[in-house]
């Protein structure tokens, strides 16, 4: 009888114990953690992904954070692969708005309620650019010769943002571009440079370098405003130049869905910790982003207000 008592004591301290671990206590990633990158190397979301990377790992001492490119399908290939590691908390992703750009194009099965959302940490402009010895010097150059003849664009992704940005500009002057697509912002410089697109969409910390160079030259911007840092500051934006377009690009990263509260809770502190970091401090100034941070709950309504706007450009008519 005594030895009863005892199992059955035994058992329910026990049970205590595992439930005070399973509701309560800090959680922290089991080994490496894996920051996929939906796009392949050199475009503008793969810097993003691993400065982001970086910064975690300072932030956090001792977490280990290896990046894993997997593109394909305009993105839908690493989100795809994030959603299949529903309830694992060592997986992240850099994101982007193709988290909502993919599911509004229909597709893609998954839409941006399947993920969790951690962290936005800043935004990043594009310019629209063409090869010095163009004839197109502004935005509004390139909207005339549309409407006389043809303009050939490239498309990294056939639903990011340089699609998004050129198909506003279509819907507000009636103008139509021929499209060439390719997977990432990385494949769209050498495509201007060699003749096989004449504008390409891009992000400044993709072209610096050639507008230093001289072998690019930008036509306007698409942020609200002009960018304050010097080697920008004369690029007039697309509405200056008569066209009412506006849109940038955000940069954070978010987990898989079905993380509980205590994954949450680490991620969010962890990405709150990044802004502080010299690591990215040092992408944004090299990138030439603005910093613009939401984390959890805020980074989640930013996203819905967003999906709201996107819709009309995007949404395939049923």
């Amino acid at each position: 009888m005594r030895a009863a008592w005892l199992a059955v004591l035994l058992l329910g301290v026990a049970a205590c114990g595992a439930n005070a671990d399973a509701g309560g206590g800090a959680w922290k990633p089991r080994g490496d953690v894996r920051m996929i990158v939906p796009f392949s190397a050199g475009g503008g979301s793969d810097l993003a992904g691993r400065a982001i990377a970086a910064a975690l790992e300072k932030a956090q001492p001792g977490l280990k954070v290896t990046v894993e490119n997997r593109e394909g399908g305009s993105g839908a290939v690493g989100y795809s692969a994030l959603l299949g590691k529903k309830g694992d908390g060592n997986y992240l992703l850099a994101t982007e708005n193709a988290l909502l750009s993919l599911p509004l194009s229909g597709q893609v099965s998954f839409t941006r309620q399947d993920f969790t959302p951690v962290a936005k940490l800043a935004e990043d402009g594009g310019i629209l650019v063409v090869k010095k010895d163009s004839p197109l010097r502004t935005c509004a150059d390139v909207v005339g010769a549309a409407r006389s003849g043809r303009v050939s664009v490239g498309m990294s992704g056939a639903y990011g943002v340089d699609n998004v940005i050129f198909t506003m500009i279509e819907q507000k002057t009636g103008v139509k571009f021929q499209r060439v697509p390719f997977e990432s912002g990385g494949e769209l410089v050498p495509a201007v440079l060699g003749g096989q697109i004449q504008v390409a969409l891009l992000n400044p910390g993709e072209v610096i370098g050639q507008f230093k160079s001289g072998d690019l030259r930008g036509l306007c911007v698409t942020t609200d405003k002009r960018y304050t840092y010097p080697e920008l500051a004369s690029l007039g934006t697309a509405k200056e130049q008569g066209i009412d377009v506006s849109y940038v690009q955000f940069r954070g990263f978010i987990g898989p869905g079905g993380l509980d509260g205590r994954e949450k809770a680490y991620w969010e502190q962890a990405a709150r910790g990044v802004a502080k970091t010299a690591e990215f401090q040092k992408w944004l100034k090299d990138n030439y982003l603005q910093q613009a941070e939401l984390y959890g709950a805020d980074f989640g309504t930013y996203l819905e207000q967003l999906d709201t706007a996107l819709a009309p450009v995007l949404k395939k008519p049923s």
